[in-house]
């Protein structure tokens, strides 16, 4: 037995165990999962219709070595007349901008096709992520703060994964702010401004985060002439240092303003990431206000206004506010000391959901939703007569058929009067929407129309195309049906000799199988039921509209009052 200590009659206690060290392997383990998680999180397949212009200007300008100026994809860019002063300025910027970024797309297209294109986006938004989690890091003092940083950015990054130019943007405001941070590699500022002001408009960005950074440190010598330096290598790009000047024409164009990217985002909606970083962000701020650096201030105050001015600059205070809160937050405690083992099982837990479950290295494109079989029809037929297509659609005929045929209208947003134009001939303002005759007749006959690629819906928003049923309903037999799939239909009106021409559908029945198809592949879109669920109770066709709105609140769907009031009632009738 073991002596008792003298003179006290009880046991010695036992030696304290030694704390835990943490194994010098889990921090890099962590990050190494967490890369992976990021990376496979943003390779999300290629569904965003701007990016087939993005990637066919590429292929123009490294196969010409000249920019797309004046447009060789539409035939309409320079038609009409100039709807506010300046337009012509807008268009050219429009064409030019962003030809480096471009070009760099398609090299990588051309090494390793979509998969690499797809690899490529998601090393871009997991490199901000990683960004954010070190500035978070560093000014907290806390590797665990830095994931969480890392990973509080992700949900509202994965709002970013379209293949465009902008997400240069997003990664150089970061790299920016990380050279500021450190004070190292000053040098390199300068010629990433020259890259960055050929690769996208918002290279004016870096201008506001040195300025920030100089405002914080105005004696230092350093950043005054490395942001010298950095504003006059961005005068050497096809608009020099326009962008201010097109910025403010933007505000007075109305097609701009009809993009969902161009208005402000919705607070306190579905999904609530970006809310929750904006007030945490704005609330730690308040609470510690008088230790908050000048440049803190002011970048949160330009990133906040932009973010709340337009949906397209939410992701530059969602990168800012983790690093924000992470080195403001007034209530910090220590944490467990095996803090670093549950988060590394998270992570692990994280990836093999995102296998099973989710979007996880999608390294293709999704061509299904796109008018691939209507382009392949067109290009094997010759067909060359006036094209009119949908505005989602022309940027992937673009990368199809141009230039050698070349569409009426794309997201590159190049005509003010033109998009008019294809608002009267898709819904026939003013005349009966299912009728060719009127404003819509007109116009097509202006534009010497002679084929016309067109869909039933629009399916981010549920609204319906009533051109498409106006020629299917048409019964003066000027438009033939010559191609048709599950999505698309093909109309000339003079079809070449000995092409066959098609039995027109029933429109309705059309329009249903159309939808269906559609939400088989998107469950996530499904407001073309509602759509069609309206049309078909307003025809009396009780049971079809019955089943439609069934079928639509069966699927993911924002709250919807109206509806789900209606549907239970329907079956009492």
């Amino acid at each position: 037995m073991p002596p008792r200590s003298k003179g006290t009659g009880t046991k010695p206690r036992p030696p304290a165990s030694p704390a835990w060290a943490e194994p010098s392997w889990l921090r890099p383990a962590i990050i190494a999962l967490a890369a992976l998680f990021l990376i496979g999180l943003f390779s999300r397949e290629i569904d965003d219709p701007d990016f087939w212009w993005q990637l066919k200007t590429g292929q123009y300008v490294l196969q010409h070595h000249a920019l797309p100026s004046p447009d060789p994809f539409s035939y309409t860019a320079n038609s009409g007349v100039p709807a506010y002063r300046g337009e012509q300025l807008v268009r050219q910027f429009n064409l030019t901008h962003e030809w480096l970024a471009q070009a760099l797309w398609y090299a990588i297209y051309a090494a390793g096709g979509f998969p690499a294109v797809v690899l490529f986006k998601a090393l871009l938004l997991a490199s901000l992520c990683g960004i954010t989690g070190f500035l978070a890091a560093r000014r907290s003092g806390s590797f665990y703060a830095g994931v969480a940083a890392a990973f509080a950015l992700a949900p509202v990054a994965t709002w970013f994964t379209a293949d465009r130019p902008a997400l240069l943007t997003f990664l150089l405001v970061g790299v920016f702010m990380l050279l500021l941070e450190l004070r190292r590699w000053l040098w390199l500022l300068p010629p990433l401004t020259l890259l960055w002001a050929n690769s996208h408009g918002g290279f004016f960005l870096g201008f506001v985060v040195l300025g920030a950074y100089i405002a914080g440190s105005l004696r230092e010598r350093r950043l005054w002439t490395v942001a010298l330096l950095s504003v006059a290598a961005s005068f050497f790009n096809p608009n020099h240092w326009r962008i201010f000047e097109v910025m403010l024409l933007y505000r007075q164009s109305a097609l701009t303003h009809a993009l969902v990217e161009w208005r402000p985002p919705g607070l306190w909606q579905p999904p609530y990431m970006f809310d929750l970083l904006l007030y945490a962000a704005a609330l730690t701020l308040i609470l510690a206000w008088r230790r908050v650096r000048l440049s803190d201030w002011l970048l949160a105050a330009a990133f906040g206004a932009a973010a709340l001015t337009a949906f397209r600059n939410v992701m530059l205070f969602a990168f800012l506010a983790p690093v924000l809160i992470a080195a403001y937050f007034t209530f910090k405690r220590s944490l467990p000391a095996r803090t670093g083992i549950a988060v590394l099982a998270l992570t692990m837990a994280a990836i093999g959901i995102a296998i099973v479950r989710g979007p996880f290295f999608q390294l293709r494109a999704a061509e299904w939703q796109f008018p691939a079989g209507a382009a392949q029809f067109l290009k094997a037929n010759h067909i060359t007569a006036p094209l009119f297509n949908t505005h989602e659609e022309g940027g992937y005929l673009i990368w199809r058929l141009g230039p050698d045929q070349r569409v009426f209208i794309d997201g590159r947003s190049l005509n003010e009067s033109v998009y008019q134009d294809y608002r009267r001939i898709l819904y026939n303002r003013g005349a009966d929407p299912y009728a060719i005759s009127g404003p819509r007749a007109e116009t097509l006959a202006r534009y010497g129309v002679g084929a016309i690629l067109v869909n039933d819906f629009l399916y981010s928003s549920g609204r319906l195309y009533p051109l498409a049923s106006a020629l299917m309903n048409s019964q003066d037999g000027e438009w033939k049906l010559v191609y048709q799939d599950a999505q698309w239909m093909v109309f000339l009106r003079q079809p070449p000799a000995g092409m066959p021409v098609l039995e027109m559908p029933n429109a309705l029945d059309r329009l249903e199988s159309e939808c269906l198809y559609h939400l088989d592949r998107a469950p996530e879109e499904c407001a073309c039921a509602r759509t069609l669920g309206q049309i078909f109770l307003n025809s009396k066709d009780l049971e079809r509209g019955r089943r439609l709105l069934g079928v639509y609140l069966a699927h993911p769907h924002p709250p919807d009052p109206e509806v789900e009031a209606l549907y239970p009632r329907l079956f009492l009738r």
